[in-house]
């Protein structure tokens, strides 16, 4: 299955799940910015797709069958540096992992602060637009078969830093229910952590040097007395999503970092 799955985005990525905007009219800061969502070809280390130059932030929607759904839902902010969105690897190939679990994925495009030109920040448009997805989630929970109040956050790499973003600043409404972080970028002991944090899972691999402040992340967590589960497994690298860029990925431990996932929000109280 997943030989099948690596096959299939070596081609052009293309996919049939509905896509979304999630700001009424223009995004908050991209006024004037018109120019359309850019694929990076070539001189790529793989062959999944990378999307940058995103002004018109969008969710793809991901639902698992009904009589399988839990309720539980995630907005999946895929890595890239903040330069790119690997769009596929660790977006639609992590959502469908997600479904097989049972639980709804929304895949956010959002805008990046470091693409070629970009005007944006992270801690500015890029949070707004995670803190947008959650408002759209929940405002149509009832349509998606979601329950409001198992609404969090995945992030991977530059994604994490969103998710870390997010679950350290937000409102009454866009506070997330839980968050995952995998391998997370740009955080580290200095990264301000919030009292009202929601429980946090986060993974990593030992021979990944791009996410080398998220132990230091964990203690912090742990300082201010926020529920955390964090694993390191012994090898995989950085950039592995839910299903590895490689068939051997899936004789790793890193590879049944979903599966502990599924526990920890059992644990939590929201399974099915």
């Amino acid at each position: 299955m997943i030989l099948a799955h690596l096959a299939l985005f070596a081609a052009a990525f293309h996919t049939t799940a509905p896509i979304i905007p999630i700001w009424p009219g223009v995004a908050p800061g991209s006024e004037g910015k018109t120019a359309p969502e850019r694929w990076i070809d070539g001189a790529t280390p793989d062959q999944f797709h990378r999307l940058t130059d995103i002004h018109k932030p969008s969710i793809t929607v991901y639902l698992p069958p009904k009589d399988k759904a839990t309720g539980v839902a995630f907005i999946v902010a895929p890595g890239g540096g903040h330069r790119y969105l690997v769009i596929d690897l660790e977006g639609e190939l992590v959502a469908k992992k997600l479904n097989e679990m049972g639980i709804a994925a929304f895949v956010l495009r959002s805008r990046l602060a470091k693409a070629e030109g970009s005007t944006y920040k992270a801690e500015v448009e890029s949070l707004a637009d995670v803190q947008q997805a959650i408002r759209v989630v929940r405002s149509r929970a009832k349509e998606w078969n979601v329950n409001p109040a198992r609404v969090g956050v995945m992030g991977f790499s530059a994604g994490g830093h969103l998710a870390a973003l997010a679950e350290n600043s937000f409102d009454a409404q866009t506070r997330p229910d839980f968050v995952v972080l995998g391998y997370p970028g740009f955080v580290n002991a200095q990264t301000p952590v919030s009292k009202e944090a929601p429980p946090t899972f986060m993974f990593i691999n030992d021979d990944d040097n791009l996410a080398t402040g998220a132990a230091e992340y964990y203690l912090a967590l742990r300082k201010a007395k926020i529920s955390a589960e964090f694993h390191v497994f012994r090898r995989g690298g950085h950039g592995v999503g839910a299903t590895g860029r490689a068939p051997n990925f899936q004789k790793l431990g890193a590879a049944k970092w979903p599966e502990l996932m599924q526990i920890w929000l059992t644990d939590l109280g929201y399974g099915k």
